[in-house]
Formats: C-alpha cells, sequence, structure tokens
C-alpha cells in the first residue's frame, strides 16, 4: 500500500474513498467509511445522560513514511489546514528517509498517597522494608495482563513537602507502583491497582491513605520522532530553502527560550496528535496533560520538539513526550469507526500508534514552523478556512469552490466579504 497519493486534496469525500480502493485499503474499511457511524445506542453505552451524537469530521492524512512504512493516518479534527499541513511535511519528508519514530514499552504509575505524615522518614523506610510484600500483592492483580506480557515493573517511594508561605507545612509520602499496561491506555488498570494497594499501605504504616489514582505524567511511556530535511524541499516563492530552516531552527530557539512561545508552539504539535487521539479512540486529554507536564521537567515549560541544522546543512527535527495511546478497551472497541480507523492505519499495538502520532506531531509542528518562517501562519490558513466562511455566508455546495477562490484572491477572509461576492456571482 502506498500513503503517496497525488491530489488527494482536491478530490471529494467519495473520491478520495476510490483513491484509497485504489491505494490498498480493504473494502471493510471503505463501507464503513460510507455507511458507519456511532449508533445512539452504542453512544449511550460509552458516557451518561446521552440525548444525541456530535459529529466531526474524519480525515485522512497521506503521504506519510514511518520507519521506512507507506502509513495512511486517520485523523479526527475540526480545524482546517492541520490535515493539510501534515500531509504536505509528509511529502516533503518522504523524499529522504521519512520519519523515524519509536516507542518505549506502556509502563504506567499509579500513586497511592499519605497525607499529614507527622514522621515522613520513619514512614518511607516501613513502606521500603515491606516492598516484597507490596510488590508481590501488586503482581497478583491483573494475572491476565502479565499472560500478555505485561505487569508490574517495580514500586518508588517519594516523599514530598506542601510549603507555602503564610500556610502550614504538611509532609507527604507517596507509593509509586510502576505497571506495564501493554496495549492499553491503562487508567483502569491503575486506579485499580492502587485501591487495591491502599489497606496494606495503611498496615505498615498506621496511617490513613489519601488519594489514589493513576498519574497522567506518564514520563515512562515515551515517544520519540525524528526527520531530517533536505532545505532545498522548503523554499518558498520569497525565500530560498536554507533561509527557511535558518527561520525555522531561530523559530524554535524562540520557543525554547519563552514560555509564551512554547505554548503556541506546543499546541501546534498537539494539534496532530489529538486528532490521531480522537480517532483512534484515545484519551486525549490524558494525552495533553502529561505532554505539557513533562515539558516542565527542568523548572521551566519548553517546546515539546528541537530544531537544528546539522553539519551538512539539513534541518533535523526531534520530539519526544509521553504518550498514552492505547488500542483496546475503552470506546476503542464500542465506537466503529474507531475501529475502521485502526484498520486503515494498520496499528500494530499501543507502541506502534503511539510512534506514528509522535511521527504526526513532528510533522504538524514543522508545517506550522514553515508557515511562520515564510508567508505567515495566517494567510494558509485562512485559505483552507475560506471554505467554512462561503458556506457560513450561505455559498450552496456548488458556490463555495467559487467563492472560495474570490476570497482568497482578495486576501479579505471575512463574512460579510463573502456575502458581497456570492451576491454578485448570483447576479
Amino acid at each position: 500500500m502506498s500513503s503517496r497519493i497525488s491530489g488527494f486534496y482536491k478530490l471529494d469525500p467519495e473520491g478520495r474513498r476510490n483513491a484509497l480502493a485504489k491505494a490498498g485499503v480493504p473494502t471493510s474499511v471503505l463501507d464503513g467509511y460510507r455507511h458507519g457511524s456511532l449508533s445512539l445506542d452504542a453512544a449511550n453505552l460509552m458516557v451518561e445522560n446521552v440525548v444525541s451524537t456530535f459529529v466531526l469530521p474524519n480525515a485522512v492524512a497521506v503521504n506519510f513514511k514511518i520507519n521506512g512504512e507507506d502509513r495512511l493516518v486517520p485523523m479526527v479534527v475540526e480545524e482546517p489546514s492541520v490535515v493539510a499541513a501534515v500531509s504536505n511535511m509528509a511529502r516533503i519528508a518522504r523524499d529522504g528517509e521519512g520519519f523515524v519514530a519509536e516507542s518505549d514499552p506502556s509502563v504506567m504509575i499509579a500513586q497511592i498517597q499519605l497525607a499529614a505524615v507527622p514522621d515522613a522518614q520513619a514512614t518511607a523506610a516501613a513502606l521500603e522494608a515491606a516492598l516484597p510484600r507490596l510488590e508481590a500483592e501488586a503482581a497478583s492483580v491483573h494475572p491476565r495482563l502479565v499472560e500478555r506480557g505485561g505487569g508490574v515493573r517495580g514500586l518508588e517511594i517519594r516523599t514530598l513537602r506542601y510549603e507555602e508561605p503564610g500556610r502550614p507545612a504538611e509532609d507527604m509520602v507517596v507509593l509509586h507502583i510502576l505497571l506495564d499496561c501493554v496495549d492499553a491506555m491503562g487508567a483502569n488498570m491503575l486506579n485499580t491497582l492502587a485501591e487495591h494497594l491502599a489497606p496494606s499501605v495503611t498496615e505498615i504504616t498506621g496511617l490513613p491513605v489519601g488519594l489514589r489514582i493513576l498519574s497522567n505524567l506518564a514520563d515512562r511511556r515515551l515517544s520519540r520522532a525524528r526527520v531530517r530535511v533536505d532545505p532545498a524541499r522548503l523554499a518558498s516563492s520569497d525565500m530560498d530553502g536554507r533561509e527557511v530552516a535558518e527561520a525555522i531552527a531561530a523559530a524554535w530557539r524562540f520557543a525554547w527560550a519563552d514560555p509564551y512561545r512554547a505554548a503556541t508552539h506546543n499546541k501546534g504539535v498537539m494539534n496532530g496528535i489529538d486528532a490521531v487521539a480522537l480517532a483512534t479512540g484515545n484519551d486525549w486529554r490524558a494525552i495533553e496533560a502529561g505532554a505539557h507536564a513533562f515539558c516542565c521537567r527542568d523548572g521551566q515549560y519548553r517546546p515539546m520538539t528541537r530544531w537544528e541544522l546539522d553539519d551538512e546543512g539539513f534541518l533535523v527535527g526531534s520530539l519526544e513526550v509521553p504518550m498514552q495511546f492505547g488500542t483496546v478497551g475503552g470506546p476503542i472497541r464500542v465506537h466503529p469507526t474507531v475501529q475502521h480507523n485502526l484498520e486503515l492505519l494498520g496499528v500494530r499495538g499501543a507502541r506502534d500508534l503511539s510512534a506514528v502520532a509522535a511521527a504526526v506531531g513532528l510533522a504538524q509542528n514543522l508545517g506550522a514552523l514553515r508557515a511562520l518562517a515564510t508567508e505567515g501562519i495566517q494567510c494558509g490558513h485562512m485559505r483552507m478556512h475560506a471554505r467554512t466562511i462561503a458556506a457560513t455566508a450561505g455559498a450552496a455546495p456548488e458556490e463555495v469552490p467559487r467563492v472560495t477562490t474570490e476570497l482568497v484572491r482578495r486576501r479579505d477572509f471575512s463574512v460579510e466579504t463573502a456575502r458581497e461576492i456570492l451576491r454578485q456571482q448570483r447576479s
């Protein structure tokens, strides 16, 4: 199967499905896209108080080569230009080695907290002495997970102090349980584990347990992606490739130095990662929380990516963030479109999916930085947004292309201008 589908964005939805069929996508997936959706009955099983379902665009990013393999990537997102940007950057990157990506084993952390501890060192020592007992007890909680290659990977003890000016200090001791969740996101497994061990922690320490819940700072479950781009592939009508590459590296240095810039820089990365998470039924809020927390690990909020020129003048980009992706459990087996998307992507487990998402996040960041370095972020974004503006102004589907073309020509993307164009064209 090839992910290189020239002119994919120019086709209508049926034409795109036909193009996917020619690229080798199974008929079962394409039929699912034509007819399958989340039924009200299925939605009612997923969350409480259901009255309807809410639909978002389900798109496909093309051109990706990841670890030498062509991948078609499903993305669910409402923001224009995201899918176009990643597809365009994937096309540029595939002329070299494409994206190289990997993920760590799916190790997550469950926390059991002891609050207002009178003697933190003594309490930590009591837990330390009981670690073999606690680890054996933890290992017995999820026997089927062990059969699948996962299970407990260790226990850790941390001492913390709440200390804020004008308020009484408080010592805490926290037990971390490290669990390899294999292909699951892991939240339910971790919470069950923490609840199970809490009575034993109280028995050992003589203290009541406070919180017992997973941590979404999944810093043992990192994913990495890397890309090396020939600057000649980045050239625009006004700038040569070397200038664009240097401007991208300079924009990254701005994000590294300034958390105000880093926040917007990282939002662009998550545009890609979140869209893959939604398309595959994953908890994008947990992934966001872990990724942003990881960016503060040195005491200042930093960018998720790094961009610099190597000794040969090539632009090299890399990304490293926690990825709490799963391919089993939750809504994944309930939502039919999620299942079709996973089949389209050819997912081989959570680590594979996490690596793909990392590559997409890096591609989206490259697209955003290239736009900033050349024409500015708004120009390309508003070209994509022009179709929505035309529809908002009242254009029928067959009128949208003409109105969009004129909006782009005028570089005026207001709804009022779209209405004026529509009136002129109709008259």
